[in-house]
């Protein structure tokens, strides 16, 4: 089995406990944890000790920031196949994670975003904290909402799912739980108890089918209340300027309107890549008639178009290697951005489309 050293297991009782441990970089996923955590489910799912997968971060800020975006950046650069192996053993191991028949349980005690949301989001369960910081803001990288953002974004009350999307708009645990991105509130100090109890079930004899009850037990037992959703408080507006039928006519309702709320959300957009918000839009569009693994399928051939593109090495190099913040995206206007430019991210790769095993 793959081993890397920034991912640990451990077997409790009958959970498989996955911590991923890379906390000076947030536990961004790097190609090896992804192998090795793929490598490892698949090893639980015929382990008829394990009944349950828990996965946590190490570390007081983050579950997992995002995946190893600056590794595939000079991967790009220095033209390396990591642009391609990566993008296809992630989206594996969401699907992995998407279909995974024991109960799988996420601990979002921190930031949870891009990757990070791939690795819990298809899991069954999904524990919110006073920590939790849950977005995905890949369009100010000059990227687009992958890992099955495709997926749980479409599915989401419209219009919130693009409002996301396109924004990148960060939610706290009450929001989670209003999106039902997240299943359960359970403050930070208590989860050890939680992982506790959970290390301590047995299948009751001859009724093996409890065990998933007794699971949702222990996290209800242990759930609270987060207090007010500040993204419920918003429907009305995200519905009235993001329920449109453009990119363009969001901007233009948003422009229209000039209130505080409409201003910020305004200038947020103005600041993101012009072709991610646009291919952004047409992914969630086709998503809401595809199922999951097709999904995948379709982030696959976007990220390849990425690869080969200008603004996700654009938006890397200003946030994260140079830090000026100030990408120069090509083309710079949404009016620039043509049909064929948006069509190419969606077309059949042939013998590279993204195959699961």
């Amino acid at each position: 089995m793959a081993e890397d050293p920034n991912i640990l297991f451990e077997q409790q009782g009958r959970i498989g406990m996955v911590t991923l441990d890379r906390p000076k970089a947030l536990n961004a996923l790097t190609l090896g944890m992804i192998e090795a955590l793929h490598a490892k489910l698949e090893e639980w799912r015929e382990d008829s000790v394990v009944q349950a997968v828990v996965i946590r971060g190490t570390g007081p800020k983050a579950f997992c920031a995002g995946g190893d975006v600056r590794a595939v950046y000079d991967a790009g650069r220095e033209g390396s196949d990591l642009t391609q192996r990566f993008f296809h053993q992630e989206y594996s191991l969401n699907r992995t994670i998407k279909h995974y028949p024991k109960p799988f349980v996420a601990l979002l005690d921190g930031i949870t975003m891009g990757g990070g949301m791939g690795v819990s989001i298809h899991g069954r369960y999904r524990i919110a904290t006073e920590k939790t910081l849950m977005a995905m803001p890949e369009t100010a990288i000059g990227f687009f909402p992958d890992v099955g953002g495709s997926y749980f974004l479409s599915r989401l009350q419209e219009p919130v799912g693009l409002y996301l999307a396109l924004t990148g708009a960060r939610l706290d645990a009450a929001d989670a739980l209003h999106t039902e991105l997240a299943t359960h509130y359970i403050p930070s100090d208590r989860l050890e108890e939680v992982v506790h109890q959970l290390s301590a079930l047995d299948i009751v004899e001859d009724e093996p089918w409890t065990w998933d009850a007794q699971v949702a037990e222990v996290l209800v037992r242990h759930s609270d209340v987060p207090g007010d959703s500040t993204l419920a408080g918003d429907h009305r507006e995200i519905e009235r300027h993001f329920g449109q039928e453009s990119v363009g006519a969001v901007m233009d309702s948003l422009r229209e309107d000039n209130s505080d709320w409409a201003n910020e959300h305004f200038d947020t957009l103005q600041k993101r890549s012009p072709t991610s918000l646009i291919i952004s839009f047409e992914e969630l569009r086709r998503a809401a008639n595809l199922d999951f693994d097709s999904c995948m399928r379709m982030e696959y051939r976007m990220s390849q178009a990425c690869m080969a593109g200008h603004d996700f090495y654009e938006g890397i190099r200003a946030v994260l290697v140079d830090k000026d913040h100030a990408p120069k995206w090509v083309p710079a206007d949404l009016t620039e951005v043509t049909q064929e430019m948006v069509q190419a991210h969606f077309r059949p790769l042939g013998e590279d489309e993204l195959a699961f095993d």
